[in-house]
């Protein structure tokens, strides 16, 4: 039997906010082209999170300017179940050719003509360019000092669920960005003995002088900020919209009865080793949530505006004794401890993608998404252009970029053979 091949001119691999965004900027160019989801459009929404999760930016501002989110208030904080809803419903606004539970298996270029060969679940397509849209958060990271023992129960943040999949007994979060926190708190309040791990982190207030973070971010140009900071390449972001949205206080969580510790060193059988560095690393983090409330202060002087002073938003609780006195070492066994969360990031998995376009280091080689294969682009990546290139109208502005740069290629190719002199 003959191979039936089907033949587009741009093939989207990912279906999550990425591929959607990018679908729609195709789609107002004209240029044919097709989206190739393994799951269900935005799985990672509903799948790959806790039940309780809630997008960290308020509804008003986590959005595509196309459409807003139905039936919320603009300052709410949508639950990931409406968050997955969005992206279905503003695929079908525009009809996106997306094609679910096809699973890309390789893609290479071809030899002697242009394009490139995609192998999938259910045949082959040719496409002239490729838009690797499966966003950054694709194969959870647990770091290789996670001890090897049968008594305890270790999930990434990835797999944890709610407070009742885990078993009886105290949990060790490690990692203190949003997924942490939060999960740290929610067990907490669930009854759980809990150990918080932090590390170095950013600390936005959530709302300062009547304006959501996001906002702030916004009108002192930080979320268009171009590179990261040196040093704060990985560096986590602790905010919450969890409970109607609030800043992360580690002092208040700490009062609260979550035992904070240092980063995660070395497990020696079932005793834990943490660093010195819990105190500087808060401090670290209210040093960055200064700043940013020193910046709107300006702002508003600046700008003559009238918003409410916050006084009390630069008062700080005590130090807790976890603070002052912290754990050089914990036995996991001693402290009840059963369940150990690694909420410790992800990292891009390409294997797929059989192209020359990644570093020495396996890492995509781009500007603004146009990788140094031709052809072939990157989106959803943090730094992708800017500060905001993860959220989720920070990627329909990139995917709007490489949209039109793909369409300029398209021009390019159209041009007629020069007639002979």
């Amino acid at each position: 039997m003959t191979e039936i091949k089907t033949e587009i001119d741009t093939l989207v691999i990912g279906a999550g906010q990425a591929g959607v965004a990018m679908s729609e900027h195709l789609s107002r160019l004209d240029v044919p082209h097709l989206v190739l989801e393994k799951n269900r459009i935005a799985e990672a929404w509903r799948s790959g999170r806790w039940d309780s999760l809630v997008a960290n930016g308020p509804a008003w501002h986590d959005r595509f300017p196309g459409m807003a989110f139905p039936a919320c208030a603009p300052d709410s904080f949508v639950g990931k179940e409406q968050v997955a809803d969005y992206f279905v419903a503003y695929a079908e606004k525009f009809h996106a050719p997306i094609r679910t539970g096809v699973e890309v298996l390789s893609v290479t270029r071809n030899s002697g003509r242009p394009g490139f060969t995609v192998q999938t679940s259910e045949g082959v397509i040719e496409a002239q360019r490729v838009v690797a849209a499966t966003g950054p958060f694709q194969k959870p990271v647990i770091p290789a000092i996670a001890p090897r023992s049968e008594r305890l129960t270790q999930i990434h943040s990835a797999d944890y669920r709610n407070p009742q999949q885990l078993p009886d007994g105290g949990v060790l979060v490690i990692g203190a960005g949003s997924s942490g926190v939060q999960i740290a708190d929610e067990l907490q309040r669930a009854g759980k003995t809990v150990y918080l791990s932090v590390g170095p982190h950013d600390r936005p207030p959530r709302a300062y002088r009547n304006r959501d973070f996001c906002w702030w971010l916004g009108v002192l140009g930080m979320w268009d900020a171009a590179a990261s900071q040196p040093g704060k390449e990985h560096v986590t972001i602790a905010v919450s919209g969890a409970r109607g949205g609030h800043t992360v206080d580690f002092r208040a969580l700490a009062h609260q009865g979550v035992n904070l510790v240092g980063m995660t060193q070395a497990f020696d059988g079932e005793t834990v080793r943490f660093q010195g560095d819990l105190a500087s690393n808060i401090a670290r983090g209210d040093a960055s949530y200064l700043a940013l409330l020193d910046a709107a202060d300006a702002y508003i002087a600046r700008n003559g505006l009238d918003l409410p002073e916050e006084p009390e938003a630069r008062h700080f609780l005590p130090d807790p004794a976890c603070v002052t006195q912290p754990l050089a070492e914990l036995n996991l066994a001693d402290a009840g401890v059963t369940t150990l969360i690694w909420a410790t990031g992800y990292e891009a998995d390409y294997r797929w993608l059989k192209v020359d376009a990644f570093n020495a280091q396996g890492k995509p080689q781009h500007h603004r998404g146009v990788s140094s294969e031709p052809g072939v682009y990157f989106l959803g990546l943090p730094w992708l252009s800017r500060r905001g290139s993860t959220f989720i109208w920070g990627v329909w502005h990139d995917a709007k970029y490489i949209a039109d740069q793909i369409a300029i290629q398209r021009q390019y190719q159209r041009y007629p053979t020069a007639a002979p002199l």
